[in-house]
This record gives structure tokens, C-alpha cells and sequence, in this order.
């Protein structure tokens, strides 16, 4: 086995720029809803519930793929399963971009949830081939460039789909993944597969954990109404906690799991996806209310921004969060993961507290936000990096991926709960949301952010050679 894993111990800057191309491509895929949501909300008629039910549907299916799909390229090499895992992404892609109506455009995100997985499998191919102080740079800059591409989409969607049509938004970069996606095939050489024996899939755990983040999310969309409810609220609590013990069970007996709760139970992987998870809700809040801010009429105590104006809006968050990944990597080779992390979460809850105390300029929200951003990418991809490095090189798409099942998980949760505080603080009879609506949702992320430094105070320091 030592002799076969040999020779690819080095790639090219070409190869290193295709994955990173590849990650340019699906970020800017996943970032075009956010923009346009009040938009779409107008064209498709969507509530704030439903608005955020789209807004997660891609973040679940990605919660479900990503353990899959690091379990199997751990198993038969990260290239051969990532040129697979993009055929999924645009096919859902060019379904989002001839969705008539919701449900069609639901699914196409279903399929685009994909594109989650396509990380991990990155970071498989780059500890494939690159020295391991080499590697956490390369993870950091193709997780930048995976943010940068949002960049991409966040100042593109909203023109494209008031000049055009939502339709092309979706459209224009589904065909830049399949252009990326033959750019990978042609520059990046094959890995070898580690061990293929342990590689059959844990169909009971992936049906367990998906209705364990079905009825989450069913729970979080009643979440208004569901005070003068007890009833329904009690058998929603009863149904998840069947789902949770069921799968733990599972998960605990399979001989393969989808998710190996012993790799969990190790404190650097452990703690990095709680961290992950709980920075990710406060981050996901400020991504959803903050577009929102921005549409809510002037007359009211909003800004009255279109899709195009809230892209722009958005562009110095995505910029941030671009810079965010490679400076990260860096800065966790040279001061370890704890101290990125830290630095991170004091930035992201403060930015989020002064939100909620000071939104009535544009510049108060373009800074909060770009602040939010640039602290999220330091804490993940410092998390990210430090997971994938610290396991042995056949685990890497495992460990990475549970970390990044923690991410879309906090997002969808933390978006989720946006939703549902803004549709409890909508007036009867009205489509826009009080402004105390938007207070609370700033400081519950906040107070939420700022309670993740007790986990990573308890960081390893992680400094190395």
C-alpha cells in the first residue's frame, strides 16, 4: 500500500487552479437565492417560511451527501467520485434554471445540494498529492475560492435576473461547473482508492438522519404557530427524538456508518463541529435578515432595495469572506486553529449585537455583514484545516465532511429560524415584518455566537512545526 501511495506526492499549480476553478463555479451556484429571494418570493408568491424553506432545501440535501460522499472517495479516490457528484450538480442546476413554478425549483436545489460534497473530495485530492504544510494552505485557498465564488453570484444574480430572467441566474453558472468539472478531469490525476472493502453505504443511517432533519425543519417552519398547538409540538419533540436515538443506535452497530461516532468522539473533531455548528446559525441569520432588511419599503423603516442594489450591497460580505479562506490557512499554520477560531467568534458576535442595536443606514448592514462574513470564513476553514490534517490521510473526506455537515447543518437551522421569527413578527393583514422582528434576531445569533467560546476556549492550540 506504501508503494502505491508514493507516487502522487506532488501536483501542479495547474491541477491546485482547476479544483479551485471547480470551487468558483459551485459557490457561485449555491449563492444566487440569496439576492434574489425577495424577488423570487414576489415571482413564486412565497411567505417568509416558505422563502427560507428554499433557502435551506439545498443546505439539508447537502447535510445527507457530503458523509457519503467523503466516506466514498476516502474509499475509491476523490477524483472519480467528484466528476460523478458534478453530473448530480448540474443536472440540478439546469432544473433550477427551468423551474415554472416552487416545487419544480425546489428540486432542482434538491440535486444542487450535491455540490456540498464537492469540498471534501477537494481536500481528499489535495492531501493526495501535496506535503501536509502545503496541503492546509491549498484547503484554505480552495475553500477562499469556494466563498469567492460566491462573491460571483451575490453581485450576479440580482442583474442577471432583473435583466434577464431568474431562469439564467440559475442557468449561467451551472454551464461554468460543467466547463470547471471537464477542467478537473483533464488536469487532476487519479488518486488511489484507500480501503474499498468498508466502503458499502449505511442506507438505515441516511434514512434516519434524513427524517431526523425533516421533522428539524418541519419543527422550526410551524415554530410560530405552534404555541397554541401544544399538542402538535409535543409529537414533533417525540418523533425527533425517536429519529436521533434510532440513528445514534445505528450508527453505533453498522460496520460502516455514514457518520463514525468514534471519529466523533475525538475532541479535535468534536469540537470543531460544534464550533462549526453554532457559528454557522449566527452567521446563517444575519445572511437571511439582512436581504430582507434591505427590500423592507423606505416608507416603512427599510430601504426599498431591488435584487440588483442588494447584490451590490452584498459584494464587500462576499469579498470578505473570499479573503477569509486563504488567509485562515495561513493563519493557522503560523498561530494554530484556537486563536483563528477565537479571533473570529469575538468579531462575528459583535457584529451581530451592533446590528441589532444600529440598522438604520445602508452602511451599518454592508459593514455588519462583510465583518459576519470575513469572521465565518476565518472560524471554518481554520476548523476544516485543522480536521483535515489531523486525521490519517484515508479519513480526511470523513472527518472533513461530519465538520462540514455541522456547517450546512447551522445554517439551515439558523435560517430556519430566521424565517420563523420574522413570520411570527409579521402583522396580520401585512406582508413586511416589525422591526423588533429583526432586533431579536440579531441578538439571538449574537448571544448564540458568543456562547461558542466556552467550547473554543478548550481548543488545542494546534501551533505545529
Amino acid at each position: 500500500m506504501t508503494a502505491t501511495l508514493a507516487p502522487p506526492a506532488r501536483i501542479g499549480k495547474a491541477a491546485v487552479g482547476a479544483l479551485g476553478t471547480l470551487a468558483v463555479a459551485t459557490g457561485a451556484l449555491e449563492s444566487v437565492v440569496t439576492p434574489t429571494l425577495p424577488l423570487l418570493q414576489r415571482e413564486l408568491d412565497m411567505d417568509p417560511a416558505e422563502g427560507a424553506l428554499l433557502s435551506i432545501t439545498l443546505l439539508v440535501t447537502g447535510a445527507l451527501v457530503t458523509p457519503v460522499a467523503g466516506k466514498f472517495g476516502d474509499r475509491y479516490g476523490g477524483k472519480r467520485v467528484l466528476i460523478r457528484l458534478m453530473a448530480v450538480v448540474s443536472a440540478g442546476g439546469l432544473v433550477s434554471a427551468l423551474a415554472p413554478n416552487l416545487p419544480v425549483l425546489l428540486l432542482g436545489q434538491v440535486l444542487q445540494g450535491a455540490m456540498v460534497g464537492a469540498l471534501p473530495l477537494s481536500f481528499i485530492l489535495v492531501r493526495a498529492h501535496l506535503p501536509a504544510g502545503e496541503s492546509k494552505v491549498a484547503i484554505g485557498v480552495v475553500s477562499g475560492l469556494f466563498v469567492g465564488g460566491g462573491t460571483a453570484g451575490t453581485l450576479s444574480a440580482g442583474p442577471v435576473a432583473e435583466g434577464l430572467s431568474r431562469h439564467w441566474m440559475f442557468a449561467l453558472p451551472t454551464l461554468a461547473v460543467i466547463g470547471s468539472t471537464t477542467l478537473v478531469h483533464r488536469l487532476m490525476p487519479h488518486d488511489p482508492p484507500g480501503r474499498p472493502g468498508s466502503a458499502r453505504v449505511d442506507w438505515p443511517g441516511l434514512v434516519l438522519l434524513s427524517g431526523t432533519l425533516s421533522t428539524l425543519m418541519l419543527a422550526l417552519a410551524l415554530a410560530p404557530g405552534i404555541g397554541s398547538r401544544p399538542l402538535v409540538l409535543g409529537a414533533l419533540v417525540v418523533v425527533l427524538a425517536a429519529f436521533v436515538t434510532g440513528w445514534t443506535a445505528v450508527e453505533r452497530r453498522a460496520a460502516s456508518p455514514m457518520v463514525d461516532l468514534r471519529m466523533l468522539a475525538q475532541p479535535a473533531v468534536w469540537k470543531a463541529c460544534v464550533l462549526t455548528f453554532v457559528i454557522c446559525v449566527g452567521t446563517s441569520v444575519a445572511v437571511h435578515l439582512v436581504p430582507q432588511l434591505f427590500a423592507v419599503p423606505a416608507r416603512e423603516y427599510g430601504f426599498g432595495a431591488g435584487a440588483t442594489e442588494i447584490g451590490f450591497f452584498l459584494l464587500p460580505g462576499a469579498v470578505a469572506a473570499s479573503l477569509a479562506g486563504p488567509v485562515s490557512g495561513i493563519g493557522v499554520r503560523r498561530f494554530g486553529p484556537r486563536a483563528v477560531v477565537i479571533a473570529g467568534i469575538v468579531v462575528m458576535a459583535a457584529a451581530l449585537l451592533t446590528l441589532a442595536a444600529v440598522h438604520t443606514e445602508t452602511w451599518h448592514l454592508v459593514i455588519g455583514k462583510m465583518m459576519i462574513a470575513l469572521a465565518n470564513g476565518l472560524c471554518v476553514t481554520a476548523m476544516v484545516t485543522s480536521t483535515a490534517t489531523s486525521v490519517d490521510r484515508n479519513d480526511t473526506g470523513i472527518a472533513t465532511s461530519l465538520v462540514l455537515v455541522k456547517r450546512v447543518l447551522g445554517y439551515a437551522v439558523g435560517v430556519q429560524l430566521s424565517g420563523a421569527i420574522l413570520t411570527a413578527g409579521t402583522p396580520s393583514g401585512t406582508k413586511v415584518p416589525a422591526e423588533s422582528a429583526f432586533v431579536a434576531g440579531f441578538l439571538v445569533a449574537g448571544a448564540v455566537t458568543a456562547l461558542s467560546l466556552l467550547v473554543a476556549r478548550s481548543m488545542s492550540k494546534g501551533v505545529k512545526e
